[in-house]
């Protein structure tokens, strides 16, 4: 009778994992015996397309095994129950280590992403080898301060008034809201804060294949995901330096970020340099938010150079 009950414990368990893997849209490239490479894309909202689309198979030709995958209820990752919260992230994160038997692994957390590598790597250190963060968040409040000055600055030059008004709005909701954090990467984005200043041809044909190709069609966005998040994730607006400093006692820690990516202050990339020091720091020039795409050779090199 006890094999019976144990038999019947590995089904259904069996069953909640597989069924937990088949709501993620994931996929490898390269050899499996090689150097696990897992990408965490940006959001809540966001999906693996643009990585994917143009980097994952790239750095795959270079001896790695590099999986991707949309978080659950973002991008291709349909699901109408997800609760978009990091408990719930990190569980599906560890779920992907089982279905593509993987022990260790490195990490490279875009953006948001950041934030959500940052916390698996706390609670599953054992399970990361290195942490890539790649113009990744860590303290949020930080960044959506220096979004404000730094904007409101812009708009007192330009004596925009109208503009002026609409900062002061921000100002005034509450941090700790979907509509702030929205707002503020708004505003952002209307600085062309998330771009680079001169493209290069190599970038420029890096979006123009990605925007024609599958991937580029496949840019799936949950707009409910970002309300969702702050309605049930209590740790929505959050520092996470304490967490890194902690965090390089155990794995191998790793910053690369864009010159020009115009929503971290000059304070707060010095306090990442500080934690993960000098010689795992690397700042791109001509580059923004997105250091794979628009300056994919030297992030490319800089990922093998680190992870060799």
């Amino acid at each position: 009778m006890k094999k019976i009950y144990l038999i019947l414990f590995y089904i259904l368990t069996s069953l909640t994992i597989n069924a937990q893997i088949n709501t993620i849209y994931s996929k490898s490239y390269g050899q499996s015996e090689n150097p696990a490479i897992i990408f965490i894309h940006g959001g809540p909202r966001g999906n693996s397309t643009l990585f994917e689309g143009t980097t994952a198979e790239k750095l795959a030709e270079k001896g790695y095994y590099v999986i991707v995958y949309d978080r659950r209820g973002e991008g291709r990752s349909i699901d109408t129950t997800a609760t978009f919260t990091f408990q719930e992230a990190i569980k599906d994160l560890n779920s992907l280590y089982q279905k593509y038997n993987i022990k260790r692994a490195n990490i490279i957390a875009h953006s948001f992403g950041g934030l959500v590598g940052t916390l698996f790597t706390e609670q599953n250190p054992q399970k990361v080898n290195s942490l890539i963060l790649t113009g990744a968040l860590f303290s949020q409040q930080e960044t959506y301060d220096h979004i404000l000055e730094t904007t409101k600055k812009n708009y007192l030059e330009q004596k925009d008034n109208l503009m002026l008004s609409k900062i002061a709005e921000i100002e005034r909701l509450p941090k700790n809201s979907a509509e702030y954090r929205q707002q503020c990467y708004e505003v952002a984005s209307k600085n062309n804060y998330f771009k680079m200043p001169f493209p290069t041809k190599e970038a420029n044909q890096l979006r123009e294949d990605y925007e024609k190709s599958e991937f580029g069609k496949n840019n799936i966005r949950n707009d409910n995901a970002p309300t969702l998040f702050y309605q049930n994730e209590t740790q929505n607006n959050i520092d996470t330096k304490p967490v890194l400093k902690n965090l390089k006692k155990q794995v191998k820690l790793f910053a690369i970020y864009g010159q020009q990516d115009q929503i971290f202050s000059q304070k707060q990339l010095n306090d990442m340099k500080r934690i993960v020091k000098k010689k795992n720091f690397k700042i791109i020039d001509n580059c923004s938010h997105y250091p794979f795409v628009d300056q994919q050779t030297e992030f490319i090199n800089t990922i093998e150079k680190w992870i060799k």
